[in-house]
């Protein structure tokens, strides 16, 4: 059995979380569309996650957040949140470190990233907005997909 040196561990902790960075502009609070507009903005919404390793089996996995909503070329707001968390593995097989860091660990820090996003937009003076919930499985596919064919192609350019 696997668990029998590893008994009472426990082989993936979130340590700690915390906010690294957080900006929130509101560049023309008074030229805000009303309501009577039927415009809607353009919002694009961007994730990115980063793995730093600390120490031994410690590592710090980021999510960094941003969006950005503008109303035909005027900036509404600009939302950039980078949250992060510390992570310990114990016992982990190597092969099943980046799906926890890329994956798991994502999955598991983004409904706070979306309570920070969703609480400082309308502490802006903007209607609610939710993030809607993110794949990082799929992301993570999608990395591993990219760096693969970059592979590829510094092979086949020697």
């Amino acid at each position: 059995m696997a668990n029998e040196n590893n008994e009472g561990t426990v082989p993936f902790q979130i340590m700690a979380q915390y906010v690294k960075d957080l900006s929130f502009e509101n560049p023309t609070p008074l030229n805000r569309p009303t309501e009577e507009t039927d415009e809607q903005p353009q919002i694009t919404v961007d994730i990115q996650v980063g793995v730093n390793p600390i120490q031994n089996k410690l590592f710090e996995v980021t999510l960094d957040l941003t969006i950005d909503a503008k109303n035909e070329d005027d900036q509404m707001f600009l939302l950039e949140l980078s949250y992060a968390g510390v992570v310990a593995l114990e016992g982990i097989p190597e092969e099943m470190e980046d799906p926890i860091l890329m994956v798991h660990t994502p999955t598991l820090l983004f409904p706070f990233v979306r309570n920070i996003a969703s609480d400082v937009i309308r502490d802006g003076g903007f209607p609610p907005f939710m993030l809607a919930p993110v794949n990082f499985a799929y992301m993570y596919q999608q990395q591993l997909a990219e760096n693969n064919e970059g592979a590829e192609d510094s092979v086949t350019k020697h």
